[in-house]
């Protein structure tokens, strides 16, 4: 299983890597899976398939020998629910290998992000909102997977800073990627598009300029055999 593999751009390296084996895509958004299925159907046909569920309550059991996935955990507001799914889902001496945002990830940007929802002009339109990541640290990941049943766990931080090349590379990378649920809650789109500038004109202050301070949640676990 590809879980979480949006539009199946590393669905089509599983595939690669296994030319007699099959792969399963799973993710919530129908958008994003009718992407993928254009996306890899022509090339591997009978080896791919789409499934949309949520991960936190997946519709298998004992049905994969792996799951692999990337950035996408962090958007699950429940991981040791996930982990569980994750778990049921996997025959006796499966495998989970995963990489999904942790720690201090974005911490900078996050901090900006706080500042700019609190003051006056957007404070009233985030009253209710909530942040939609997830961020845990090694120590608890690992332990929510042994609770969940996984044996053989291996957790670890890396950080991974990304530099974009201008302002507007970081304005429209910022608007589509990390702050989009955000931007969902203003309802003037004047004052969306000042969210994101006043975004990026604290980013061009930084060293390097237009950094983003990811960090990376490595974790590792197998099914007893």
């Amino acid at each position: 299983m590809d879980a979480g593999c949006g539009t199946g751009r590393l669905t089509a390296e599983l595939l690669q890597h296994l030319p007699e084996g099959r792969v399963v895509g799973v993710d919530v958004s129908q958008n994003m899976l009718a992407t993928a299925r254009d996306h890899l159907h022509l090339h591997f046909r009978d080896h791919v398939y789409f499934v949309a569920a949520d991960l936190q309550n997946l519709p298998f059991e004992r049905a994969f020998d792996g799951i692999f996935s990337t950035a996408a955990f962090h958007w699950v507001p429940d991981h040791l629910r996930l982990f569980r799914s994750l778990f049921i889902a996997l025959r006796p001496g499966g495998w989970l290998r995963a990489q999904c945002g942790g720690g201090p990830n974005l911490a900078r940007l996050r901090a900006r992000m706080d500042a700019l929802m609190a003051a006056p002009k957007c404070a009233p339109f985030f009253s209710r909102f909530r942040n939609p990541w997830v961020y845990n640290d090694a120590d608890t990941a690992a332990e929510l997977l042994r609770q969940a049943g996984f044996v053989d766990i291996e957790t670890s931080l890396e950080p991974a800073q990304t530099v974009l090349e201008n302002a507007e590379i970081y304005s429209e990378f910022v608007r589509s990627v990390i702050v989009r649920r955000h931007l969902e809650e203003i309802p003037e789109p004047p004052l969306r598009a000042e969210f994101v500038a006043e975004l990026a004109r604290q980013a061009a202050n930084d060293d390097p300029p237009f950094s983003l301070d990811y960090w990376r949640l490595n974790l590792s676990g197998n099914v007893p055999g």
